[in-house]
């Protein structure tokens, strides 16, 4: 990995935690019983892992292939 492919994933993360956390306060579980959507760790943390994941997989995409 880049420099640039770091940066790209580092924002994922960041957008994807900033997600997890809104998910779980405006929809949450208001029966604890959703194993990640009832806790605000457990909701920010997935978000974190999902947006890493999802804007790596962006970057992969538009990564210009060597001939």
């Amino acid at each position: 990995m880049n420099k640039k492919e770091i940066i790209i994933t580092a924002i994922g993360v960041v957008f994807g935690l900033i997600s997890g956390y809104a998910y779980y306060h405006y929809i949450g579980c208001v029966s604890g019983t959703c194993s990640i959507t009832s806790k605000p760790l457990n909701s920010t943390l997935y978000g974190g892992v999902l947006g890493g994941l999802l804007f790596n997989m962006i970057g992969d995409f538009f990564k210009k292939k060597k001939p």
